[in-house]
């Protein structure tokens, strides 16, 4: 298998982006590829040190497709995890124009700080 085949695209999700704050990436990728190819994939493609590579085969959800409404499940795939080296990152899950702040247990960003002493009166 080609290594261009094997990262299909990223995915972008609320929960995804949080993570990349740590280091941590997430792909669809190929149903056939192991933790080595995924590895090579992403070192050619960025240019980035991985570190581990987790992956998880999902199962395709039910969805309710056609003018009858008809229940077909979409296909199985891959997400692999991948961990890079401290300091190095993927310019892809960067949003233009925030600075995402590392989440802290206990503790509410700093926007909502703000926000929070401000309260309307009517």
């Amino acid at each position: 298998m080609n290594l261009a085949d094997v990262l299909r695209k990223p995915i972008i999700t609320e929960k995804a982006l949080n993570q990349s704050v740590l280091g941590k990436y997430i792909f669809e990728v190929d149903k056939r590829t192991t933790k080595e190819m995924i590895r090579k994939a992403v070192h050619q493609a960025f240019g980035v040190e991985v570190v581990a590579v987790k992956t998880i085969n999902l199962k395709g959800k039910i969805r309710r497709l056609g003018k009858r409404r008809k229940q077909t499940q979409l296909s199985n795939w891959k997400k692999a995890i991948v961990q890079l080296a401290p300091g190095q990152k993927i310019d892809i899950f960067t949003v233009p124009g925030e600075a995402v702040e590392k989440p802290i247990k206990g503790k509410k960003p700093s926007s909502a700080k703000a926000t929070e002493g401000k309260e309307e009166k009517k």
